[in-house]
């Protein structure tokens, strides 16, 4: 995911978003214990995403916040 889509997304979206990639990062870990693994670096592609979408949520409050 690149960081023009974050913003591109409404809040909703990011939302949405973010609760399918930690429902996917809980999913890697728990294929990373019960099997093996091929791509180890799923794990580092997912929390990165994650990042993104904290990183706009918390800019798009203090924007907000800042405002009012």
């Amino acid at each position: 995911m690149k960081a023009k889509e974050v913003h591109a997304m409404d809040d909703a979206g990011i939302k949405v978003e973010l609760a399918k990639l930690r429902n996917d990062l809980f999913d890697a870990r728990s294929q990373a214990v019960t099997e093996k693994i091929e791509d180890t670096s799923r794990f580092r592609k997912i929390r990165k995403d994650i990042a993104r979408l904290l990183t706009e949520a918390s800019t798009r409050r203090a924007k907000a916040g800042a405002k009012a």
